[in-house]
């Protein structure tokens, strides 16, 4: 429930400009003659979303009123909104965000391509929970079985569950703490979220080291750097990795590699 006057403004506000851009056609209902405003009347969504038409209208005129998680949720389907714009929403709202959990985050296809595109260099784009999104042939070969045998890539299923990383990651323990640590950052911007609660206990489960340092609440951003890791066919090399994070997906992550010995010949 908003609780600052301008919050209820703001979600007032919102409110109103998602009704405006929806148009009665889009949802299914007739045309009744001339509108004085764009898009849906209120009365129109209050009806889609199995409201009070008055009730709604309190809403919108910034009334300090509780709006409950399946109201928001019932409003946030009639008015269509997308991923970011239903968490705005129960923001606006004083609620944590409902977050869409099954299936893999949203990635537009010209973003999976990028990988792609930086082949020989090992690239890959990572989620919020470190899903694998998209990675190239380059990522493939330098981080073996990182997509497992049921089709998932999670890069810190990876480092704690996968043998081989203990072997391709020279410094694994300082690897592995640093980005244990970076999820419980990530981790913490969305509580209750099953997408982290699943995965960490998945980690909790498999590993006596994430069982040991997760209680230790270490945090730590996402960055670059440099990093050894072990090649099959040239044994140990020293990679500089850039981290990009995306314009409208600032939780996904580009990461790229580089060689220095190819850098300096």
């Amino acid at each position: 429930m908003p609780t600052q006057p301008n919050q209820r403004r703001e979600l007032a506000a919102f409110l109103r400009s998602r009704r405006e851009r929806i148009t009665p056609d889009q949802v299914g209902l007739p045309q009744s003659g001339r509108r004085r405003t764009p898009g849906l009347r209120r009365e129109e969504l209050a009806l889609l979303a199995g409201i009070s038409a008055t009730w709604y209208t309190y809403l919108e005129q910034g009334r300090d009123i509780r709006a409950s998680d399946q109201v928001l949720d019932a409003l946030a389907s009639a008015l269509r909104l997308d991923r970011h714009e239903r968490g705005h929403l129960f923001r606006l709202a004083g609620h944590a965000p409902a977050v869409d959990i099954e299936g893999p985050e949203p990635l537009a296809a010209e973003v999976a391509a990028v990988p792609l595109l930086l082949q020989p260099h090992p690239a890959y784009i990572i989620g919020g929970n470190y899903d694998v999104l998209s990675h190239n042939q380059a990522a493939d070969d330098l981080f073996p079985h990182l997509t497992a045998a049921d089709g998932r890539a999670n890069f810190a299923r990876w480092t704690f569950l996968e043998p081989a990383a203990r072997d391709v990651l020279v410094d694994w323990e300082s690897e592995a703490r640093g980005l244990l640590a970076r999820l419980r950052t990530l981790a913490g911007r969305h509580p209750g979220d099953p997408r982290y609660t699943r995965l960490i206990d998945e980690l909790n489960a498999g590993s006596p080291e994430v069982r040991a340092w997760w209680p230790q609440y270490d945090v730590q951003a996402r960055h670059g750097g440099r990093k050894r890791l072990r090649c099959r066919e040239r044994g140990i090399v020293d990679f500089a990795y850039t981290a990009f994070h995306l314009a409208e997906q600032p939780e996904q992550t580009l990461v790229i590699y580089s060689d220095h010995q190819e850098s300096a010949e």
